[in-house]
């Protein structure tokens, strides 16, 4: 049974898709706590509701990012995870933590990677005249928004979308491939070799 640890900032909602997902699909593992960096991050109360630890580490406590990414490590470590997912937590992570968890600790974007690392994505593909955006799942590296690519969705951009609409639709994808995602890597059918992430069934890697 492998267990996961989600860290979340605000409501969660790919952390409840993955609970939920895990829960009613029966999955080989348990969420056994849900970290946040925000006292009032919102998704805390929903994970206590489902029966799931809760903690806060709040890096306003912290005065450099390596004092947080440790205070985070430790509460991470308690739970002995075999999985650390990151969903919609809003913290740069250093290097040494990033290393601490190589090879089980994932990342969703919203948008397909290696395109538009960082903040405001919808805004950045509208501005470039993207025909199509989307969201992917990967491996965490110590550069930003990089790292092997698990899995993407593609959303096509209508005419008219503005950057709210956009978000929605990309974000409806989100709670599909996260949580296949991390379906797979509990159940132990990704190959990391280097740079890429190979599904072992052959499952298509692309959600159109």
């Amino acid at each position: 049974m492998k267990r996961i640890v989600i860290l979340i900032s605000g409501r969660g909602s790919n952390m409840q898709a993955i609970v939920e997902r895990c829960a009613d699909d029966g999955w080989p593992a348990a969420v056994v706590a849900v970290l946040a960096n925000r006292p009032h991050a919102a998704g805390l109360a929903y994970a206590a509701q489902r029966g799931i630890a809760t903690a806060v580490v709040d890096h306003k406590a912290y005065a450099e990012r390596e004092g947080f990414d440790a205070a985070l490590a430790a509460a991470i470590d308690r739970h002995v995870p075999d999985l650390v997912v990151l969903a919609g937590f809003m913290r740069i992570l250093g290097p040494a933590f990033v290393r601490r968890y190589a090879g089980r600790l994932l990342n969703i974007h919203p948008s397909l990677l290696p395109a538009f690392p960082g903040l405001h994505t919808h805004r950045r593909a509208l501005a470039a005249g993207c025909k199509a955006v989307g969201a992917t799942v990967h491996f965490v590296t110590p550069e930003l928004d990089h790292g092997p690519i698990v899995l993407q969705s593609v959303v096509p951009v209508r005419p008219g979308d503005d950057e709210e609409r956009l978000a929605a639709r990309v974000l409806a994808t989100e709670h599909i491939i996260y949580p296949l995602a991390v379906r797979w890597f509990v159940e132990d059918r990704l190959e990391l070799d280097g740079d890429r992430v190979r599904q072992r069934d052959g499952a298509s890697q692309v959600l159109m």
